[in-house]
C-alpha cells in the first residue's frame, strides 16, 4: 500500500516498536530516513542500526533503546512538517524542545541536521520533527 508521508510512517513505527518494547524495527529506506536515523543515534535515542537487504528491497534496521527499568529512551517522536502543510523556520527562530532535552530535526541547504546545529551554522530550513 503507498504511503503518502512515508517520514511519519517511520516514525510512527519507531514509536509503537519502542512501546511495545521490541528489539529492533525495519523501515524502508531512503536518503532522508538514513539521515534522521543518524541523528537519532548521535544523540543517543537508538543504540545502532543498520542496512540489510530483505526480500530484493533495502531496509533500516533500527535497534531500539532502554534504560535501565526496559523503559524506552525515546518518549515521543512527534512530526512537524507534514505533506500538506510545510513548516518553515529561520535560526533565530528555531525551537527548543522540552528546553534543550529534545532534539528538532532540521532539514537545510547543508543537509539534514539538528535544530542546534542548524543555528551554530545560520542557516534556517524545513523543520522535520522532533525527539525527546
Amino acid at each position: 500500500m503507498a504511503v503518502s508521508d512515508p517520514i511519519a510512517d517511520m516514525l510512527t513505527k519507531i514509536r509503537n516498536a519502542s512501546l511495545a518494547k521490541h528489539e529492533k524495527v525495519d523501515i524502508s529506506s531512503s536518503k532522508m530516513k538514513l539521515q534522521i536515523i543518524k541523528i537519532m543515534k548521535n544523540e543517543g535515542f537508538i543504540k545502532n542500526f543498520k542496512k540489510v537487504t530483505k526480500d530484493n528491497q533495502s531496509v533500516i534496521r533500527v535497534y531500539l533503546k532502554y534504560d535501565d527499568a526496559q523503559a524506552p529512551v525515546i518518549h515521543g517522536l512527534e512530526r512537524i512538517s507534514t505533506p500538506g502543510r510545510r513548516v518553515y523556520s529561520g535560526y533565530k527562530d528555531m525551537p527548543r524542545v522540552y528546553n534543550g532535552h529534545g532534539v528538532v530535526v532540521v532539514s537545510s541547504s547543508t543537509g539534514v541536521i539538528t535544530g542546534k546545529k542548524a543555528s551554530e551554522n545560520k542557516v534556517g530550513g524545513e523543520l522535520i520533527c522532533t525527539i525527546w
